[in-house]
């Protein structure tokens, strides 16, 4: 009876044409002609809350639309909570998965017809993680496999056949042990017997020179390239073939050929130059007030999420730039510019508009001291350039890395424009400018959604908490379409009167797969412990 039931399962997984959070899709329904909106709102409809404060009790959701369920990842209780969606107004706790005899903490959720996946470290976060495949109406458990270590994210492949897995492979507190990472490429075609391959990144230890000079940041504590190459975020191409892969650290995207389960190529992202206009950042955290200006500094993109999507046939990529830094016992490789020796002969009180090192002007910001110097004759580090972390904005590349666009500073103009007295506060305080110094807004969650013939971007601001939503069916000019902030910035944000906060995943839900026949957006917010449903009104 079960084989009946998944033989089932995979031939409508197979037939079904569905757009997931990464905006991958099939295009089976070619016949169905949906209408185009000339312009759409994005309203909260509905909230579950589970009263848990800055516990990570809400971060991934995924939706199920033969259950109208959806299953959020609360790394708090080690669980996954299912909501009955039946109704998008009132969701209602159900029950939970629970996984204590699996290991660790949830990661990551994916769901596809009936079928749910679940991402799961090791109690041992350097061991090796396992995934997991439960029915949505029942719960009950299919099957589990290995992966490797420290599994962060995983997703379907829009035909349904496969399961792609970042394993980021995180070293341990003092890098005395420092697993590879690796992507895992999971065969569901039978999910009572899960068929495994793992694509790693060995072939590329040799060329750990070459690839630092392209600007892949290798630099972990003795590591080798596959040991320091930390998958973050998938995504899978329509035809189910490619996937690319973050490495936020290293500030590189890697690309999988799924077929044969194995990495052909490392893609550099470059840097910013927030010396441009339209480029700048405001990088202290101690003047009060908002300063939104050029810096002579480089911003490393860092992307977490990533999604994709074709537009006359041309495939682009689309990112998320938070930034990350590493601190594992005595590696710490952020610093603030004060702390380092600049170049005086670059860094100029002209430049600047004072000294440079100023706390109200680039003295605060977080920097890396990995790069941008030299060793001078005292066997001092000189910097001549500085490399701060994140781009705080969201960019569209082409699959070989090409940049088509970023959005420069316009999501820290909003942010400015919608919160003049807390701009740049953080997720858990009300505080002006307490975040300036340190990646700003924080671009993090991404979500693409097809309506009609355009799609749109949602990109969750983990630390503002809002959400910019830009139609990019232009992939080279993107245009903001709206705002969305259910945060009360006049409330105690550990309080439930303060709203959401901290977008973490995001989920969008085409109309046709709704349980209202309306497009909706799912939304889990991480320091709130909130799960919000908003609706996306279509005007033609």
């Amino acid at each position: 009876m079960q084989k009946q039931w998944l033989s089932l399962m995979v031939t409508a997984a197979i037939s079904s044409s569905v757009l997931v959070g990464c905006g991958s899709n099939d295009s089976d329904n070619s016949s169905v002609v949906v209408p185009t909106p000339k312009s759409i709102e994005v309203k909260k409809i509905g909230r579950f809350e589970t009263n848990l404060f800055d516990e990570g009790a809400s971060e991934i959701p995924a939706f199920d639309a033969i259950s109208k369920r959806t299953f959020v990842v609360n790394a708090k209780l080690k669980t996954v909570q299912v909501l009955d969606l039946a109704d998008p107004s009132n969701p209602k706790l159900l029950n939970s998965i629970d996984i204590a005899d699996l290991g660790g903490s949830v990661n990551s959720v994916a769901v596809y017809q009936g079928v749910v996946a679940l991402a799961i470290e090791s109690s041992n976060k350097q061991a090796n993680g396992k995934v997991a495949f439960y029915k949505a109406q029942d719960l009950s458990r299919i099957s589990v496999v290995e992966v490797g270590a420290l599994p962060d994210m995983l997703t379907f492949s829009p035909n349904g056949k496969l399961v792609v897995v970042a394993n980021e492979g995180e070293p341990n507190d003092d890098y005395s042990v420092d697993p590879v990472g690796s992507v895992s490429v999971i065969d569901v075609s039978d999910l009572t017997k899960p068929i495994v391959r793992s694509a790693g990144f060995a072939q590329f230890n040799n060329q750990i020179d070459s690839l630092r000079n392209q600007g892949i940041r290798i630099f972990g504590k003795n590591a080798s390239v596959a040991q320091d190459l930390e998958p973050e975020y998938v995504t899978v191409s329509s035809d189910s073939k490619t996937a690319w892969v973050t490495l936020q650290e290293n500030n590189a995207i890697a690309e999988v050929d799924l077929v044969n389960a194995s990495i052909t190529a490392l893609r550099p992202l470059g840097y910013k130059d927030h010396s441009k206009t339209g480029a700048g950042l405001d990088a202290s955290d101690k003047d009060g007030k908002i300063d939104i200006k050029t810096w002579p500094i480089l911003g490393m993109y860092q992307p977490d999420a990533i999604g994709n999507y074709q537009v006359a046939g041309q495939t682009y990529l689309v990112m998320s730039n938070e930034g990350d830094a590493r601190t594992y016992g005595d590696f710490a490789e952020e610093t603030r510019s004060k702390d380092l020796v600049l170049d005086p002969a670059v860094f100029t009180a002209t430049l600047c508009g004072g000294n440079c090192q100023d706390e109200n002007l680039l003295g605060r910001l977080n920097v890396t001291n990995t790069l941008g110097f030299s060793t001078n004759a005292e066997g001092q580090k000189v910097y001549s350039k500085l490399y701060s972390f994140g781009a705080r904005s969201f960019s569209i590349r082409k699959p070989d890395g090409t940049l088509v666009f970023d959005s420069g500073d316009q999501l820290e103009q909003l942010a400015s424009s919608k919160h003049e007295g807390t701009f740049n506060a953080s997720h858990d305080d009300n505080k002006l400018d307490s975040r300036s110094d340190n990646k700003g807004i924080e671009p993090e969650g991404l979500a693409l959604g097809q309506l009609g013939n355009k799609t749109f971007a949602f990109v969750g601001l983990e630390r503002d908490s809002g959400i910019a939503v830009y139609d990019i069916s232009n992939p080279t000019a993107p245009t903001l379409a709206q705002y969305v902030s259910t945060r009360d910035f006049t409330q105690d944000v550990k309080t439930s009167a303060a709203g959401d906060l901290a977008p973490e995943g995001l989920v969008f839900v085409p109309a046709a797969q709704s349980p209202n026949g309306k497009p909706l957006l799912i939304v889990g917010y991480e320091v709130s412990g909130s799960t919000v449903i908003y609706q996306i009104d279509q005007q033609f």
